[in-house]
């Protein structure tokens, strides 16, 4: 497919006034953090809109990562993800609602107000890109939509919103510009209403930069070439069919999947990996995440970053910093940064931080083991359809982070994974996720080309 096919049009695009009627209506509806319209260069890109997730830095357009201590903060730079797309040709249009600074997986923990499904108003996003997807999903024009996972916060949204969500290997894509959440486990990733324009995407932004010295200087394939896989194996999780709370609907879908991979020659066999149960990994990488995101957020203490207060209005610098982080951050960034602290003091390091980093090495392994046997490992993307409001804002915090059991094993390990769409239950989008081996991204598209093309 051409570029010019993919865009339908080439430069007529132009949508930006359904955003702004749309952010007019019901901004907590919106799924739109803030809309502007700039003009880029030309390139490959050249014509298409591209979107990005409000913790991705965009030169004087603000970004706050979805929280109140950052409402005011313009960069003034671009990410390295976002000047790539602009050096393209690709038009930015504005900023996408998220959870605060990634924590969440409804997008319900947003101090803007909760984006929404494009299926179904009355239920979420997905998080913590959850504006990222939606936004892909609303428009009837190509569009590419930047996004950042953690733990699945790309995979997520993509598989509640019915589109193609690509999270790459970790150090593919830079993360300068990005407001982490976990340094060790954040990755920028491309949500679009295709393959093909994930690919390109993903193709676009990736590559070694100067500016993240954890960036790989491995040379960035040509993954919109896409190809038809034959004598392909496919490896699926025990673990994860026999998971408890996996909707009938999702199930059948994702049985049906494997049945459609299994006609354009797939051979598909179950595998056991143990450590990716759900007292395992979960347990694992929330440690982890959490010690990582209570030192990053150290720094937002209304001196640099974040809002400020008069410093003279209180006795001594701690009072101060109290103040404006119980004022700036949410309840559920506060309850992050509590656990991420007591994790990694001493005296409880060794107990958690470190057992969670062992046990982490551990996954890394088993993936690699599986890998020496098979191309790719398949399961679903999310274990439900996506909730309604209510239900996700009522869930407890065991209850949410269960949600991520699917997807936190890949992203601990730092895998490349792709979330395609296949088929809904009550109406609802759900997802197939294909995961593979380090750097083979160009791998995990053709078997997802491979599997749109023949459904």
């Amino acid at each position: 497919m051409g570029i010019k096919e993919y865009v339908d049009g080439g430069k007529n695009f132009d949508n930006i006034q359904f955003f702004k009627e749309l952010r007019q209506e019901n901004a907590t509806k919106n799924f739109m953090r803030e809309i502007v319209d700039s003009e880029s260069g030309e390139g490959e890109l050249e014509g298409i809109p591209f979107v990005a997730k409000d913790a991705i830095c965009t030169e004087g357009v603000t970004t706050s990562a979805g929280s109140k201590i950052l409402k005011d903060y313009e960069p003034v730079f671009d990410a390295t993800a976002v000047k790539r797309l602009k050096g393209s040709g690709a038009r930015f249009y504005g900023k996408t609602a998220q959870d605060e600074f990634g924590f969440g997986t409804f997008s319900t923990n947003n101090a803007f107000g909760t984006p929404r499904n494009a299926y179904d108003e009355e239920r979420v996003a997905g998080g913590s890109s959850g504006g990222a997807a939606s936004a892909v999903a609303a428009l009837d024009k190509p569009i590419i939509s930047l996004g950042e996972s953690t733990g699945g916060s790309i995979t997520n949204p993509a598989a509640y919103n019915g589109v193609v969500g690509v999270t790459p290997t970790y150090g593919r894509v830079s993360r300068y510009g990005l407001v982490d959440y976990a340094n060790s486990l954040d990755k920028i990733g491309v949500l679009a209403k295709s393959v093909y324009g994930a690919a390109k995407g993903l193709e676009v932004i990736a590559g070694q930069d100067e500016n993240d010295q954890t960036t790989s200087d491995k040379q960035v394939p040509e993954y919109s070439d896409l190809k038809e896989l034959e004598d392909l194996k496919v490896a699926v999780p025990k673990q994860y069919v026999e998971l408890e709370g996996l909707q009938e609907g999702v199930k059948q879908n994702f049985e049906k999947s494997l049945e459609d991979l299994k006609e354009v020659g797939a051979e598909v066999e179950y595998v056991d990996m143990p450590l990716l149960r759900k007292d395992v990994a979960v347990p694992a990488y929330y440690v982890i995440a959490m010690s990582e995101a209570s030192t990053n957020l150290a720094k937002m203490s209304g001196m640099r970053y974040g809002m400020e207060k008069d410093p003279e209005k209180f006795e001594d610098y701690d009072d101060y910093f109290s103040e404006v982080r119980t004022e700036g951050f949410g309840k559920e960034a506060k309850k992050r940064i509590l656990l991420g602290t007591y994790t990694r003091m001493a005296g409880y390091r060794d107990d958690y931080y470190i057992k969670a980093a062992k046990v982490r090495q551990k996954i890394i392994n088993q993936y690699k083991q599986v890998f020496e046997d098979y191309d790719v490992i398949a399961s679903p993307s999310m274990p439900n359809i996506a909730p309604k409001v209510e239900e996700a804002e009522s869930m407890s915090s065991k209850e949410m982070y269960a949600m991520d059991t699917l997807t936190v094993g890949p992203n601990l390990a730092g895998l490349p994974m792709i979330s395609v769409p296949n088929g809904k239950s009550n109406g609802m989008p759900t997802g197939l996720h294909i995961v593979g081996d380090h750097f083979s991204e160009n791998k995990v598209f053709d078997v997802a080309h491979t599997f749109v093309t023949n459904t």
